[in-house]
């Protein structure tokens, strides 16, 4: 049999069709939806609705042409669109990267206001309905792939998983209901949505749920991902309270332990700028060189005494935060130092998360491109969490967990665990 899986990202939408029993990806797009407009507002961040589902339905449909038994969709958790009695969009896309929840307000800031973070969901709406900014016809609001499944479905409210609903923000864990005036059904369960063209399409889910599941065969390990953000997740029977560790529903009555770095691998690639910078005045050149150049860098160097902070976006809880260079004497302010730094500067952040959890695991799995392409930063964090380093081969891992959650929800896999026993590790 074979499920599809649909993953609409905040720059690109990749689709899959998997081969339920092999756990093969017969076959698999990406497209960039080239969804962001432009704002007069520096901290807006928002993307066209339209776009993207032009994209996600023309990959969809290519899919669909091979057959299928089921689609599962997951994307960009935190951001939301207004939509209208009739199920019309009404408003753009206010992504994740959105930034009005830190404008001031009463002496704080509409995010620490509702006790959340900006770019959630429900912090944007805040801020929207406190400066007559929610469109008068509106009638609710959800992610981007609730809104997706709603239209392929035919629905006219979302069914929310609870791994989407926490990611709005206000959400009561352990109640599954909101702390704030958000209506909407709200499901625990493996569930299907609806039909589309006769295919079942199960309900949307987060986009970190959707790569843990796909990974996270055994919850007895860590994983590390590492893209543009960046995330260290366990799992656990319980929930977790630490700084800037976040628990968020899984499956299966579990919870997923979570350490967000909002800079991740944009901290290797704000560093690349700054070679690219310097190199610009010599020659032109191209990101694949100053890539180049860093690893020969790397090549020849195994220890920084740099001490370099790389939490150049801040924290969740405190966006003023700034990284930081320290330790700098006249023999080791080197361009070798400053690479290996950087590396050894993400692993750290990292590991410190995961030693906020309080609770020991085993093993390390590693997801993302900036796991897969750079093998220095592989090593480091095999050196800080003792372990080897597991990678699944299938390379689409949001789409993938979409597509076994689907098969899941529509009985193709008895249970979760069943489902994860497709996935092959490199």
């Amino acid at each position: 049999m074979k499920a599809i899986g649909i993953d609409i990202g905040t720059t690109s939408i990749c689709g899959i069709l998997l081969d339920t029993q092999s756990g093969e990806v017969l076959r698999s797009y990406t497209e960039n939806s080239d969804a962001f407009l432009n704002s007069c507002a520096p901290w807006e961040k928002i993307q066209s609705v339209e776009k993207i589902l032009a994209v996600a339905l023309d990959i969809l449909e290519r899919l669909k042409t091979e057959g299928a038994d089921v689609i599962g969709v997951t994307g960009q958790m935190h951001g939301i669109l207004y939509f209208d009695a009739s199920a019309n969009p009404v408003s753009p896309l206010y992504t994740w990267q959105d930034e009005r929840g830190n404008l001031p307000y009463k002496d704080t800031t509409y995010a620490r206001y509702l006790g959340s973070s900006s770019g959630y969901g429900n912090v944007t709406d805040f801020y929207n309905r406190e400066n007559g900014l929610r469109p008068k016809n509106a009638v609710g609001y959800c992610t981007i792939h609730d809104y997706f499944v709603m239209r392929l479905c035919g629905l006219k409210m979302p069914v929310v998983h609870a791994s989407d609903a926490a990611s709005l923000g206000c959400y009561d864990l352990l109640r599954h209901r909101f702390d704030y005036d958000y209506d909407a059904e709200i499901t625990t369960e493996f569930k299907l949505a609806g039909e589309y063209d006769g295919i079942p399409v199960s309900v949307a889910i987060g986009d970190n749920q959707a790569s843990v599941f796909s990974t996270l065969a055994d919850e007895e390990d860590v994983l590390l991902n590492v893209g543009t953000g960046s995330q260290v997740s366990i799992i656990s029977d319980a929930p977790v309270a630490a700084e800037n560790v976040e628990t968020r529903p899984y499956f299966d009555g579990k919870y997923l332990i979570v350490g967000s770095a909002l800079c991740g691998g944009r901290a290797y690639s704000i560093l690349k700028n700054f070679y690219s910078e310097i190199l610009s005045y010599i020659e032109p050149t191209d990101d694949n060189k100053v890539y180049s150049l860093m690893n020969q860098m790397l090549a020849q160097i195994h220890a920084s005494s740099l001490l370099v902070d790389t939490r150049f976006a801040g924290t969740r809880s405190n966006a003023e935060l700034c990284g930081s260079i320290s330790g700098i004497t006249t023999e080791n302010f080197r361009p070798s130092q400053l690479t290996l730094g950087v590396l050894e500067g993400m692993a750290r952040e990292r590991f410190d998360m995961y030693q906020k959890m309080s609770l020991k695991k085993c093993g390390i799995v590693g997801s993302g491109n900036g796991i897969r392409k750079n093998a220095a930063l592989v090593k480091m964090f095999e050196e800080k969490f003792d372990a080897k380093m597991k990678i699944p081969k299938h390379l689409e891992e949001a789409a993938f967990g979409a597509a076994l959650f689907g098969g899941v929800s529509c009985g193709i896999y008895k249970n979760a665990k069943e489902a994860q026993e497709v996935i092959q590790y490199g």
